[in-house]
């Protein structure tokens, strides 16, 4: 089969490689749509920390935001599976260990997590194989380019449960990439008053196109503390804004990381009592991000610019935007697209 293989920093590739097997447990996913993620790009690059701490190392085949149909199972799956149109969680835990077992797999001290490290290989390729126990069932309602966004919906929806909100309350959203965007999407479907903050005004554009209108740059921000924060940027100084920001009593949640320390004083914290909550993953999150997808109270798609074969992928991951690529943060692979299909 044809899939992405990562073979050193700025270097990446489509090699032909042995298809996945369903070894017991597993399932083999034809992959319908995989999402290009910062980790991917960090990852192109040679900046993501997993390569300098031997966690992650070339080649790698990374693809962790992902959909598809069941097209195989190993031994101890339930048949039924087998046509099935799932996608999946992107921390494999053991399975066996405490944190496992009380249902926070996605700290196991051993994870394993899809497409990034401890060689699991990812979704960017025609098939990836999948633990029957990671998968999340898709409903009809929920198409490719939606389904593709569980993963990062997981994650923007537990954010948001972090930030506990009550509806009419006012959130601060730091960041408007996918994530910042998701956060303020299934907190307003929550009936939560968003702002967002972008770098500049034309970081607002996708926001102002999804109907959000509180939208401002740390030069037009109001002063006035607000009932939560989120910090979904990759800036190294806004988790410290951010506290400063925080009603007094309230929340603080940090779900961005920064390619630099973040420092954050936390007289700013203890002395005004706010809480700050870190977001690891979209585990928890992923199965009501799917249903408020089917719903309709949540509608990612727009988010994608465009959606393009794994020929160009190399290029999307250098930062290069494909041709007609659409406002939205989001560029998906269609794995058995070929080039000008």
């Amino acid at each position: 089969m044809r899939a992405l293989v990562l073979t050193g920093p700025g270097r990446a590739e489509v090699q032909e490689v042995e298809p996945p097997a369903a070894m017991p447990g597993e399932v083999v996913v034809d992959v319908e749509r995989a999402g290009v993620c910062g980790t991917d790009a960090e990852l192109f690059s040679g900046r993501m920390s997993y390569l300098r701490t031997g966690r992650s190392r070339y080649p790698l085949r990374p693809g962790h935001e992902w959909c598809g149909r069941v097209s195989a199972t190993g031994d101890g799956v339930d048949p039924a599976w087998l046509g099935r149109r799932v996608t999946g969680d992107t921390m494999l835990g053991c399975g066996r260990c405490a944190r496992c077992l009380a249902g926070r797999h996605h700290v196991c001290a051993d994870v394993a997590e899809l497409g990034i490290s401890r060689g699991r290989p990812g979704a960017l390729a025609e098939q990836v194989a999948v633990p029957v126990t990671a998968l999340h069932p898709l409903p009809g309602a929920v198409d490719p380019a939606a389904g593709a966004l569980a993963e990062p919906g997981g994650n923007a929806l537990r954010a948001v449960r972090a930030a506990a909100l009550e509806p009419g309350e006012r959130l601060l959203v730091l960041g408007t990439g996918t994530i910042g965007l998701l956060v303020a999407l299934f907190a307003r479907a929550r009936g939560i008053g968003v702002h967002l903050m972008g770098r500049d005004e034309d970081s607002l554009e996708p926001a102002r196109r999804l109907g959000f209108d509180r939208l401002w740059t740390r030069e037009s921000l109001p002063p006035a503390p607000w009932d939560a924060v989120v910090d979904a940027s990759n800036a190294a100084g806004l988790p410290a804004l951010a506290a400063r920001l925080a009603e007094p009593g309230r929340r603080v949640v940090c779900i961005g990381l920064s390619g630099s320390p973040s420092t954050l004083d936390t007289r700013d914290l203890v002395l005004r009592d706010v809480t700050v909550v870190g977001v690891l993953g979209g585990s928890a999150g992923l199965a009501g991000a799917v249903a408020a997808y089917a719903d309709g109270s949540v509608d990612p798609r727009p988010l994608v610019a465009a959606t393009v074969g794994l020929d160009e992928t190399a290029g999307v991951l250098a930062g290069r935007r494909p041709a007609g690529a659409g406002p939205g943060p989001k560029v998906h692979i269609d794995p058995r697209r070929v080039r000008g299909g």
